[in-house]
C-alpha cells in the first residue's frame, strides 16, 4: 500500500484506447456507448424486477439477479473511463485508478465465471430431482453458492492487484489497451514477469475450466434426464430452461478462453481489445436481454409493472 501511497501525477498510465477520432471510429465509439446504457438500464431493471416481483423469489432468480450485479460494475469499471479519455483527449489514468481497475476487472471476471458454472448445477438440481429441489437448492445453500462465488473473485482481485502494481514500471507507459488490461501492464514492467505471467495463466486455466467442468457435468446429466423423459412438452419445457444459461455461459466463456488461454506467441493487442469489448460490454447488455426477453416469468413482472405504473399515473 505505501507503494501506491508514494506514486506522484508523474506516474500515471496512458492508455492508448481502441478508437481514434476518425468517423468511422466515432461512429463504434457511439454504438458500444448505446450498448452501455442499454447493459446499464437492463440489469438495474431486472435486479429490480427481481427484488419487487414475489413471484421471482427463487433460487434461479436470486442467482440472476447476482449476475447482473456483476454485470452491472463489470461495465462500470472500464467504460467510463474510456468514454472520459476518448471525449476530452486524456489518456491518463493514475497509478492507483489503474490498480483499482485490474482489482475490480479480476474479481468480477472471477466470481461470474464461477457463478454462471454453478447456476448449471442449480438447473441440474431443478430438472433432474425436481421434488427435493426446496430442500437441495434452500435458503443457505443459495446464499452460500453466491457468497463463494463473491469471495473466490475478491481474493483472487485482490492478490493480483497487490502483485502487478508492486513491480516497477518504467518507459512512456503506455498501456495498449482501453483499461489497465493486467497482460498489456506486465508488457511495461522493467523486472522480468514471465514467471508471474506462467501463474497467471495457470490460475486462468484453473479459474476457466473448474466452473467450465461444473456446466459440462451439469449439462450432460441434464441432457440424460431429459431423454428418459416421455412426454415431448416436458422436454421441451427442460430444454427452455436451459438454453438462456447456455446462451450466457457460450458468450461469456468463448470470449474469455480466447483472450486468456491462448499461447502468448498468438496474441495480438488489436484482437484483445476487440474481445475485451466484446465480454466487457457486450455481454452484460446481452445477459438481461436473454434472461428477459425469453423468460415468460420476467416478462409477465415486467407487464405487470408498467400496469401498476399506468394505474398510478391515472391517480
Amino acid at each position: 500500500m505505501e507503494i501506491w501511497l508514494n506514486q506522484s501525477s508523474t506516474d500515471d498510465f496512458i492508455l492508448l484506447g481502441i478508437f481514434s477520432h476518425s468517423p468511422a471510429d466515432l461512429v463504434l465509439f457511439s454504438a458500444v456507448m448505446v450498448v452501455f446504457t442499454v447493459a446499464l438500464c437492463g440489469n438495474v431493471l431486472l435486479i429490480l424486477l427481481i427484488y419487487i416481483d414475489p413471484r421471482l423469489h427463487t433460487p434461479m432468480y436470486f442467482f440472476l439477479s447476482q449476475l447482473s450485479l456483476m454485470d452491472l460494475m463489470l461495465v462500470c469499471t472500464n467504460v467510463p473511463k474510456m468514454a472520459v479519455n476518448f471525449l476530452s483527449g486524456k489518456k491518463s489514468i493514475s497509478f492507483t485508478g489503474c490498480g483499482i481497475q485490474i482489482g475490480l476487472f479480476v474479481c468480477l471476471v472471477g466470481s461470474e465465471g464461477l457463478l454462471l458454472g454453478l447456476m448449471a448445477y442449480d438447473r441440474y438440481v431443478a430438472i433432474s430431482h425436481p421434488l427435493h429441489y426446496p430442500i437441495l437448492m434452500n435458503h443457505k445453500v443459495c446464499l452460500q453458492i453466491v457468497g463463494s462465488s463473491w469471495a473466490f473473485g475478491i481474493i483472487d482481485g485482490l492478490i493480483q492487484m497487490v502483485v502487478v502494481m508492486s513491480f516497477p514500471y518504467c518507459g512512456l507507459r503506455e498501456v495498449n489497451h482501453f483499461f489497465c488490461e493486467m497482460l498489456s501492464l506486465l508488457k511495461l514492467a522493467c523486472v522480468d514477469t514471465s514467471l508471474f505471467e506462467k501463474v497467471i495463466f495457470v490460475c486462468c486455466v484453473f479459474m476457466l475450466l473448474f466452473p467450465f467442468s461444473i456446466i459440462v457435468a451439469s449439462y450432460a446429466r441434464i441432457l440424460g434426464t431429459v431423454l428418459r423423459m416421455r412426454s415431448a412438452q416436458a422436454r421441451k419445457k427442460a430444454l427452455a430452461t436451459c438454453s438462456s444459461h447456455l446462451t450466457a455461459v457460450s458468450f461469456f466463456y468463448g470470449a474469455a478462453m480466447f483472450i486468456y488461454l491462448r499461447p502468448r506467441q498468438y496474441r495480438a493487442p488489436s484482437h484483445d481489445k476487440v474481445v475485451s469489448i466484446f465480454y466487457t460490454v457486450l455481454t452484460p447488455m446481452l445477459n438481461p436481454l436473454i434472461y428477459s426477453l425469453r423468460n415468460r416469468e420476467v416478462m409477465g413482472a415486467l407487464r405487470k409493472g408498467l400496469d401498476s405504473c399506468k394505474i398510478g399515473s391515472l391517480y
